[in-house]
C-alpha cells in the first residue's frame, strides 16, 4: 500500500458541534482527529478492531492542535492524516484539515502501543504491522 492509495476522511460539521456564534467548538476537533485516525487504520488493515484482537492498544500521549480558519455548520471538511514520525515504540501522526480550498486546522497525535498491560516494542511484537506503518511514512 502507498499513501496515495489512502482516501482522505470526510466530516460534515453538525449544528450540535457549533457554539453560539455558529463556528465549531474548537473541542469538536479532538472528535474530528479520532474519527480520520480510526479512518486511516482502517484503511491500512490496522483498524481498532483487529488491534485489539491482537491484544495491542494505542493511546494518545500528546496533541497539538493549531486552529487556522473557522468552521461553520455544514461545512464539509476533509481530513488528510500523514505519519510523521515512527519507532519502534512511538507512532506520530499528523494531521491537515481543510474546508474546501481553507486550510482549518494543522494537528499531530502522538501514541505509544501496550500489550498486557505493558509498553510493547511494535517493531518485535507486531512486524506487520510496523511495516505498513513504515511502507506509509511521508
Amino acid at each position: 500500500m502507498k499513501l496515495s492509495d489512502i482516501k482522505p476522511y470526510t466530516h460534515k460539521v453538525q449544528y450540535y458541534e457549533t457554539d453560539k456564534m455558529q463556528v465549531t467548538h474548537h473541542s469538536n476537533y479532538l472528535r474530528f482527529l479520532e474519527e480520520a485516525r480510526i479512518d486511516f487504520l482502517d484503511q491500512i488493515g490496522w483498524g481498532y478492531a483487529k488491534m485489539e484482537e491482537e491484544g495491542i492498544i494505542s493511546p494518545v500521549l500528546s496533541l497539538t492542535c493549531d486552529y487556522k480558519h473557522a468552521t461553520t455548520f455544514p461545512d464539509v471538511l476533509t481530513i488528510y492524516v500523514t505519519i510523521e514520525q515512527l519507532s519502534a515504540v512511538r507512532l506520530k501522526l499528523a494531521y491537515k484539515i481543510m474546508n474546501g480550498e481553507k486550510l482549518a486546522c494543522t494537528a499531530t497525535t502522538s501514541h505509544c502501543f501496550i500489550k498486557n498491560n505493558s509498553p510493547m516494542i511494535l517493531q518485535k511484537e507486531s512486524p506487520d504491522f510496523y511495516a505498513t506503518l513504515k511502507e506509509l511514512m511521508a
